[in-house]
């Protein structure tokens, strides 16, 4: 079967005003995700991922070029897209439930109270929060508040979901165990939805990733897609071992560091 484009990313410049001073985030940009894949864009800070996460959610209009959702320009923020940000946002004066209520409501208004509770509690099972439910975030550790928000995410059912380094103020431990839930949640169900997952960390772009669009900055560009073609469901002990794996990982470091190997005289860097 053919793939059908899901976003579609034709040659954007994003520029910013700075205090009269005008600071470029990115520079000809062109990419695409295919419907139902699961991409990272992967890179340091500062090259744009988060710049492109927002374009994609419509909190901002590029300055040049273009970007298609479902082959028609994005010109605002829609329910067709849910957004997941690496600190929480939840409100704190509601608990978990209604956290996820609130968004079921919006993407159906016309049902009723007691199938959003339902929609809201199922979420909250699945992340695994059932006993969670009525407590507020700020009784909340991190890692469950990140996973409300997973949970908000998805009760939304948007067909996709932008992902803005979800885990990146998570400790190891709570990381692992969220980064198999997403992995969990992405294979189940005949009708995957597609995921635009920034982050800055390689074999978490490998593990959850079909394909990895590799940025560099100053100012952001693209400097290479790779397919991550290994079989799901996958874990990362078995991963590792993967024949491809080592060479697709020393592929991505040469890239993410290769201002570093060029003042070392050029060539891959492995870590």
């Amino acid at each position: 079967m053919d793939s059908v484009l899901k976003l579609d990313v034709q040659r954007i410049d994003m520029t910013y005003d700075d205090g009269g001073k005008s600071f470029t985030a990115l520079s000809d940009v062109s990419f695409a995700v295919e419907k139902g894949l699961f991409v990272s864009i992967l890179g340091p800070s500062g090259c744009g991922k988060s710049t492109i996460l927002n374009l994609f959610a419509g909190l901002v209009s590029p300055t040049g070029g273009r970007i298609l959702l479902d082959g028609e320009p994005i010109s605002g923020a829609g329910l067709d897209r849910s957004v997941v940000f690496q600190h929480y946002s939840l409100f704190p004066w509601m608990s978990a439930r209604r956290n996820v209520e609130l968004a079921a409501k919006q993407a159906f208004p016309e049902k009723s109270s007691a199938e959003i509770s339902g929609i809201a509690s199922g979420f909250l099972e699945i992340v695994g929060l059932a006993d969670f439910a009525d407590k507020f975030p700020s009784e909340l550790s991190g890692g469950m508040q990140q996973r409300v928000s997973i949970a908000r995410a998805l009760a939304m059912d948007s067909e996709v979901l932008l992902m803005d380094e979800p885990f990146g103020a998570i400790d190891t431990k709570n990381r692992v165990a969220l980064q198999d839930l997403l992995l969990s949640l992405c294979e189940r169900g005949a009708e995957k939805k597609t995921v635009v997952f920034v982050t800055h960390d390689i074999d978490e772009a490998i593990l959850l990733s079909d394909k990895i669009i590799v940025m560099a900055s100053g100012p952001g560009r693209v400097q290479a897609e790779i397919s991550v073609g290994f079989k799901r469901p996958r874990d990362r002990v078995s991963l590792v071992k993967e024949e491809g794996y080592v060479s697709i990982r020393n592929r991505i470091v040469s890239l993410f560091y290769a201002d570093i190997a060029d003042k070392i005289g050029g060539g891959e860097v492995v870590i």
